[in-house]
C-alpha cells in the first residue's frame, strides 16, 4: 500500500508545475517597416510597456521599438 500511494504522491507533484514568469513579447519598430524583435517579459517586475532604441535593419538605423503582443 505505501509503494502506491508514493506512486499516486509523484504523480500529482508531477502535475502541478508552475506557471512560467515570462510571456514573449514583441518590440515592433516605430519606422513603420514592419521589422520586429521578439523577447521575454517578466510582467510581475515591468508591469510598465517596454521601449528601447535598437536597430531597424529595412530603415537602416536604430529607432524607438515599442512593446507589442504577439499574435
Amino acid at each position: 500500500m505505501p509503494a502506491a500511494r508514493a506512486a499516486e504522491t509523484k504523480r500529482l507533484q508531477e502535475n502541478a508545475m508552475a506557471k512560467p514568469a515570462t510571456v514573449k513579447i514583441r518590440l515592433v519598430s516605430t519606422a513603420d517597416t514592419g521589422f520586429f524583435y521578439v523577447t521575454k517579459k517578466n510582467p510581475r517586475n515591468t508591469t510598465e510597456k517596454m521601449s528601447f532604441r535598437k536597430y531597424d535593419p529595412v530603415a537602416r538605423k536604430h529607432v524607438e521599438f515599442k512593446e507589442a503582443k504577439i499574435k
